[in-house]
């Protein structure tokens, strides 16, 4: 049999061999195929990374020959050798995974320089400052990314030498400072390492594979990966192309641009370049970019056919594109395109636009929208009408605005945010290293870099307002502050960012609610006319509901009662119907409570005028509505010692007893839904009849109202009958009553497994189901979520135990299961049985799909979530009719 294939030339590969080239291979491979300006190249499989951590960092039989025989092949396409002293060839060796992980791996330049072949570089361009800069920087980048040398190490010698010389950047060193800076630069290796620099380049090129290999599994890649929802066992490819230079003076450059506006969606190449650099200045944010647009005026001809070279390249993939290029004495070379990260806002742009201009079709206008990252769009943004202190301005990166405190270290970030604190990490420029800070964090600021380096492009991609290369901050990270010419801010003291103008401000700003207009409509308009599920909301108050209504929501599928019990008004009546010694004492209390209630129902009803209204019966344990027992043992305890009033002494006394009489050793399994209504009919009865007095008022005022009454935490099929007769004689009462007739229905909330093994026979009693999925995971998995989630779910979510935390992504094996026994068997007994899911994966797009597979009829989430969950349906609908035709061949 063939031994497997690790290694193709450029000119051996196409766009459709992303899961084995990954996806800068693939991309590479099918721009030199259709003719495009590519420096050509080998790439070393995705598999062969997967096989060296298979056989702990050794690689696979064969694949070292393959490389040394491909590069063969490279030599003879350049007609450079090399190692070779006169005529080197140089290389790049950049990671390249099949799912775009943007600066998350690790890439070394100008591999191939040493002592000698430095000199014939310098030779061969009649270049020598030149040939040094690429010499000192392939030692800094191969130290730090292959010897794992610290990058400050490096950069304290270049600035040391900046300092010295008088000059701002690092291309105005001369080449006598340049060879210091690389003696100086031989022995940080040798002092950090214990070893001497390798001068041989076959020894350079295997150890940087084995870095790029390596890179795969380093922390930032592991924590991109889990944010992102990527697989660990795709790997990464090993793209070894030959170097193009853009800093060979002024007629050389490197730059970063997306064929259209990654913040905005806006049609027209977008990005950035540096005169006389390399590609790491750019994305790095060490210098800060001039926007392409200058280009035009600087090299006329060359913008002409980087204009061209974006259309054809976004016609061809038929989706935005993020293109990497360098300019080398005035000649283009393309050395990437992909697929651009862009913000929701632009993804929802560029989608729509491309249907409009005949690209793509609206189906796959709609698969395009990341489901997740649209609720981007539902950002906050600082309200117009408020009074702002712009203290400075950088560049509009990512799109939302954030206030918090300011950290300037991203360890301190993650620690802060995990703590519930809002915090702004500011920083010099961003690294890959600093990812676990910015998820924290409310929004990032920089004082370098464009709107393509780090900070932006991993902002843009989570959602989240980023600021950057505002040079008006001049950072103190020692002694944690920043300038603004006389003004000083200190770490903790309170900012604010908008991602959208770049403005920084001074202590905390206004925000207001994001509304929907154009494309967004479009694009929701689009999906609804696709899906088949419908999306309801979780409300619990009229502007919740009208505010669902607004986004989209066809009725309202989880309306909470106790919340409206919560009230601070309308605690202590509450407490006095709990604490109640007789029925009569109770009633009395409830009697107080009814008019409330009936108010609540009148104006939720209201609004979702013509639309349907799950309201749920009371379902927490009454202890919540009680005072702290702790707090009452506290008061108690100061009361006696103080010898405080003893009147006052007396009812904490009672209450105390109270409370500890009604105290529950697990209250989540205990005296709660149901239960209280089989235990004391008469909160239910009132509850049911604050509903119906409220629809009947709303009938005669002429208002359409389809009101669902649910009995929630039913196990058995005698709690729900015995319920359903006590509402049916409740609504008869109030018909009699008012003398109006309406409609109405009642069932259940299905989040126990006994009801859904028994569900054909709950059903018998039920006119829907509605999936109360938080429940049901902690039953399911026997997970109390408050204690797992803060004390060791999260460790079997990184070690893979779990897939996903199942409170946020539905558990289709375990959950999933119960869910789909509960719809077949609750069907089959009540075949119109309308079902839905009200819990909060309602609104999360993996567990929509879910719901859609099994037949739901609805899902519902909170308001919010509306637009998302639109989309997700529309999405799993078109996935499955895709699946279909592909099933027969179509």
């Amino acid at each position: 049999m063939a031994s497997k294939k690790y290694v193709y030339l450029f000119s051996e590969g196409r766009a459709d061999m992303r899961r084995l080239l990954g996806g800068k291979g693939a991309n590479l491979a099918e721009m030199t195929n259709i003719g495009l300006p590519v420096p050509q190249g080998i790439t070393i499989t995705c598999e062969a990374c997967n096989e060296y951590n298979r056989l702990g960092q050794q690689f696979p039989p064969g694949m070292e020959e393959e490389v040394a025989a491909r590069l063969k092949d490279l030599e003879a396409i350049n007609g450079k050798k090399l190692g070779d002293p006169q005529n080197p060839l140089l290389v790049s060796v950049r990671s390249g995974a099949p799912v775009s992980m943007p600066g998350m791996m690790d890439t070394i330049l100008n591999l191939g320089l040493n002592d000698e072949s430095v000199k014939g570089l310098a030779a061969q361009t009649n270049d020598e400052r030149f040939a040094l800069d690429c010499y000192r920087r392939f030692i800094q980048m191969f130290g730090n990314v292959v010897l794992g040398i610290e990058h400050n190490n490096f950069e304290a010698v270049l600035e040391k030498h900046k300092e010295r010389l008088g000059v701002k950047f690092d291309n105005e060193l001369t080449p006598e400072a340049l060879r210091e800076v690389i003696a100086e630069y031989k022995d940080v290796v040798k002092n950090q390492s214990g070893r001497d620099f390798p001068q041989d380049p076959q020894e350079q090129l295997y150890m940087a594979i084995r870095a790029v290999f390596g890179s795969w599994n380093n922390p930032r890649a592991i924590v991109y990966r889990k944010i992102n929802k990527i697989p660990d066992d795709l790997g990464t490819a090993v793209n070894i192309q030959t170097m193009v230079f853009g800093n060979m003076g002024p007629t050389s450059g490197t730059g970063v641009a997306f064929t259209r506006n990654p913040s905005t969606g806006e049609k027209g190449v977008y990005g950035e370049y540096l005169i006389n650099a390399q590609g790491e200045d750019v994305v790095a944010g060490i210098r800060t970019p001039k926007p392409i647009s200058s280009l035009k005026e600087e090299m006329p001809e060359v913008y002409r056919q980087f204009e061209d070279i974006c259309q054809l390249l976004e016609k061809h993939y038929r989706d935005m594109q993020d293109i990497e290029f360098t300019i080398e004495k005035g000649k283009l070379f393309i050395l990437q395109t992909r697929n651009g990260k862009r913000t929701a806002a632009a993804a929802v742009k560029i989608a729509v636009d491309m249907v409009n201009e005949g690209l793509i079709t609206k189906e796959e206008a709609v698969l395009r929208v990341d489901a997740d990252q649209l609720g981007q769009l539902m950002h906050r943004r600082i309200d117009p009408k408020a009074k702002l202190q712009v203290v400075a301005k950088g560049l509009p990166a990512s799109p939302g605005a954030a206030s918090g405190q300011v950290v300037f270290d991203a360890d301190e970030a993650e620690k802060m945010g995990l703590d519930g604190q809002k915090v702004i990490l500011v920083r010099t420029e961003t690294t890959p290293d600093d990812i676990h800070g910015i998820v924290q964090a409310q929004g990032v600021l920089t004082a370098r870099g464009g709107m393509t380096s780090h900070a932006a492009v991993v902002a843009r991609g989570m959602g989240k307002p980023a600021v950057t290369g505002c040079d008006a901050i001049k950072i103190d990270v020692e002694n944690k502050r920043f300038f603004i010419g006389d003004l000083v801010v200190k770490e903790g003291d309170l900012i604010s960012i908008d991602g959208s103008t770049g403005n920084v401000m001074l202590g905390e700003v206004p925000l207001i609610d994001p509304q929907l207009t154009g494309e967004f409509e479009t694009i929701l308009e689009w999906a609804d006319s696709f899906r088949r599920l419908k999306v309801r909301a979780n409300a619990d108050t009229p502007e919740d509901a009208q505010r669902s209504r607004e986004f989209g929501a066809e009725g309202i599928g989880l309306t909470r009662t106790e919340h409206m019990f919560m009230q601070v008004d309308r605690l202590p009546v509450v407490q006095e119907m709990i604490l109640a010694k007789t029925k009569e004492e109770r009633e009395a209390a409830l009697a107080k409570l009814l008019p409330m209630q009936q108010g609540d129902f009148y104006g939720i009803l209201k609004a979702m005028e013509g639309l349907p209204v799950t309201i749920r019966l009371l379902d927490p344990p009454l202890h919540e509505f009680l005072p702290n027992i702790e707090e009452l043992l506290v008061d108690v305890t100061r009361l006696q010692a103080t010898g405080g009033d003893p009147k006052e002494l007396e009812g904490k006394q009672a209450l105390l007893r109270e409370v500890r009489a009604r105290h529950e050793f697990n209250p989540m399994l205990g005296h709660r839904g149901c239960r209280l209504g089989i235990t004391y009919p008469e909160i239910y009865a009132m509850q049911a009849r604050a509903i119906f007095q409220a629809v009947a008022q709303l009938v005669k005022e002429g208002v359409k109202v389809l009101p669902e009454v649910e009995i929630p935490l039913v196990i058995h099929v005698n709690e729900l009958k015995r319920l359903h007769e006590l509402v049916d004689e409740v609504a008869a009462a109030v018909k009699k009553e008012t003398g109006v007739d309406f409609e109405y229905k009642v069932g259940t909330m299905i989040e126990m497994p006994r009801a859904c093994a028994t569900a054909d026979e709950i059903a018998r009693e039920a006119e829907f189901f509605s999936f109360g999925t938080n429940d049901l995971t902690q039953t399911t998995f026997g997970f109390s979520r408050d204690d797992a989630e803060g004390k060791f779910l999260h460790q079997y979510v990184d070690e893979k135990i779990l897939k996903e935390d199942p409170f946020i992504v539905l558990d289709r094996d375990g959950v999933g299961k119960f869910m789909k026994m509960a719809v077949e068997l609750g069907r089959s007994t009540n075949p119109k049985l309308e079902v839905g899911i009200c819990g909060e994966h309602g609104g999360e797009p993996s567990s929509v799909e879910f719901c859609h597979q099994i037949g739901l009829n609805y899902v519902s989430c909170s308001p919010f979530r509306v637009p998302v969950a639109r989309l997700a349906a529309a999405q799993a609908a078109l996935k499955e009719k895709k699946g279909q035709l592909e099933q027969k061949g179509e």
